[in-house]
């Protein structure tokens, strides 16, 4: 049978109608979160802070997987000072963490309620198309948030706080600064991950073709490294831990195109 699209027709102040409704809500779930967030101080900035201790899981994790493979090696310990400089810093910057962390938590909502909002312009089929590919861009984005927190920033925090060009000058990182760049970072890394889906869409567009992928893999990798060269600390250990899953996205995207292709 042939798919057909929602015969419900609106007027146009209908759908101005449906869109705030759905704004509405959306602000609702998401303040709501960032509400509960912001309540839970200590649990939240334990989190967030975890990173910049010495002692942070990744270090851990990547002393035993040296010690599987029959190297002795641990990171030493350091210690970075986390300072506020104005006298309403700590407070608004717990706010604005609090917004953030209140979209991210509320961004399965907000993907369910965008996805209700274009349904009815979309024929049956391309409403489950549409479903397959709002999930894997949100798996995606989730992916490249957990790498950041757990690989990348911890590393980068580590060498950027801790370099020095003189014994006489003591680093002392502002809070400000240190979200800032964390959440730059986290966003960086959920755009980058979505690599497999944005080859996908150019397939579809036959903008690129599995072949040409193939082709330039070998300068692919270098255009990788060099793009983890510039979002790392030059350190050949960060060097590889970024590298290795950019690189995996691109063997991913070369399938998808021959999925696509298909």
């Amino acid at each position: 049978m042939k798919s057909s699209k929602n015969d419900d027709l609106l007027t146009f102040g209908g759908h101005l109608e449906v869109l705030r409704q759905m704004l509405f809500r959306i602000i609702a779930v998401a303040g709501a979160v960032a509400m509960i967030v912001f309540c839970f101080k200590e649990t939240t900035w334990e989190v967030l802070l975890a990173p910049s201790e010495w002692d942070f899981c990744t270090y851990r994790w990547l002393e035993r997987m040296m010690q599987v493979v029959g190297i002795g090696f641990r990171f030493e310990e350091f210690h970075v000072n986390l300072i506020a400089t104005d006298l309403s810093s700590q407070f608004m910057t717990h706010v604005t963490t609090a917004v953030y962390l209140g979209l991210l938590g509320a961004s399965p909502f907000i993907l369910y309620e965008l996805f209700r909002f274009i349904s009815p312009a979309l024929y049956e089929n391309e409403r489950r198309y549409s479903v397959q590919v709002a999930g894997i861009i949100y798996v995606l984005f989730i992916l490249g948030v957990l790498m950041s927190y757990f690989v990348l920033f911890p590393i980068s925090f580590r060498f950027l706080g801790t370099y020095s060009v003189s014994a006489r000058v003591v680093s002392n990182i502002t809070l400000d600064s240190y979200v800032t760049s964390f959440v730059s970072l986290t966003l960086v890394m959920g755009v980058v991950f979505q690599l497999p889906v944005i080859a996908f869409f150019l397939g579809k567009l036959g903008v690129v073709s599995s072949e040409v992928l193939l082709l330039y893999r070998k300068h692919a990798f270098v255009v990788i490294m060099m793009v983890a060269a510039v979002i790392t600390p030059p350190d050949l250990m960060t060097l590889i831990l970024v590298t290795i899953p950019l690189y995996m996205l691109y063997e991913v995207s070369i399938r998808v195109v021959k999925f696509v292709e298909r």
